[in-house]
């Protein structure tokens, strides 16, 4: 038996979370944050803690990877928009990069 599909959230919920994020910006559908490493290496290890937890969350977001650039973009597709599960993987990413 497949879990539950989430809510998408309304506009206004979608502001108030994306408050506690610096650095997080709606674009259209997906939520989304670029990262920017000394080295391609760094992003890459980076990716790979990201990837672990995402895992970990059942929840896995689309990236994009420039050389030492990084940029998640994160949207609940089944959902059909933002789900409260983007705003959790939002925050333990910024969490990631925190340490």
């Amino acid at each position: 038996m497949s879990a539950s599909v989430p809510s998408a959230l309304s506009d206004i919920e979608i502001q108030r979370a994306l408050g506690p994020l610096p650095g997080w910006s709606r674009k259209g559908d997906a939520i989304c944050k670029s990262y920017h490493f000394a080295t391609f290496p760094a992003g890459i290890a980076f990716i790979a803690r990201v990837a672990e937890v995402a895992e970990r969350l059942q929840h896995h977001p689309d990236i994009d990877i420039r050389y030492t650039r990084v940029l998640f973009q994160l949207s609940t597709h089944d959902a059909g928009g933002i789900t409260q599960k983007d705003f959790e993987l939002a925050s333990q990413i910024e969490a990631l990069a925190a340490a």
